[in-house]
């Protein structure tokens, strides 16, 4: 009889690790603007990254690490300054935007220069928005600077990392190479509108990428000219235009 139990004990056990394996990795967020370390490299701006291309909103650790690959070793090359990082020209005040795949309950989002924290935002324990921004006071810092930026979650034990590589009062304001929507400045014009919503469905293809449209993985769309397709099925909202949330589109 003991053999007869454990067998089949042990078959379900093999059935779930399989089916642990095959489960998609949960997507999460990072800075997309100034363009984040990840972010560049999810761009095809910074060659050679390895992994961190595919996944960028994947940098996840224990909370209080100083790092910009939260100790992850596939994604080591985050922490590799000598690979000379494009630096976004910005002035004293710079606006900082996550994009959220995943809308984790917040307890706060930090930005970090070396060893000083520079800003602390209060997430309240809620779930953010797909997209959120912070302007944050640089002021004591000038030249070529690597900032470090922090969203911690409330509910687990884990953080989010980005670093960002600015040289402040460098020619002021805050350009994007992407046009991420932030409460400051306004985001480049779309080829479609994006206020109001879309019949559902699958577009056709090549169709264009349109806000309010439900997409399956493997979708091809077109925005700005150029084609992507589908990585994890979603509905499109205002903010995940395909050049900004790589985790969802791959340039084709």
């Amino acid at each position: 009889m003991r053999r007869r139990v454990t067998l089949p004990l042990l078959t379900t056990g093999a059935v779930t690790a399989t089916l642990a394996l095959a489960a998609p990795a949960q997507a999460h967020g990072y800075v997309s603007s100034p363009p984040s370390r990840q972010a560049l490299c999810a761009q095809g701006r910074v060659p050679d990254c390895g992994q961190i291309r595919y996944e960028p909103q994947s940098v996840e650790g224990p909370k209080g690490l100083k790092t910009c690959h939260a100790n992850i070793p596939q994604f080591a090359v985050l922490n590799d300054d000598s690979r000379n990082w494009p630096a976004t020209s910005v002035g004293s005040t710079v606006t900082f935007t996550w994009v959220n795949t995943a809308r984790h309950a917040t307890a706060n989002w930090e930005y970090w220069i070396g060893g000083t924290r520079v800003a602390v935002v209060d997430g309240g324990g809620r779930q953010p928005d797909a997209t959120v921004s912070h302007t944050v006071n640089l002021g004591g810092f000038s030249g070529r600077q690597k900032l470090l930026a922090v969203w911690n979650i409330s509910d687990t034990a884990n953080a989010f990392y980005s670093c960002v590589d600015l040289q402040i009062g460098g020619g002021g304001g805050n350009p994007s190479p992407t046009p991420t929507p932030s409460p400051t400045r306004t985001a480049a014009p779309s080829p479609t509108p994006t206020g109001s919503p879309a019949p559902t469905g699958t577009p056709a293809p090549g169709g264009t990428w349109t806000a309010g449209r439900a997409y399956q993985v493997g979708d091809p769309v077109t925005y700005a000219g150029l084609g992507y397709r589908c990585r994890q099925a979603h509905t499109a909202i205002a903010g995940w235009e395909p050049p900004n949330v790589p985790a969802l589109w791959q340039h084709i």
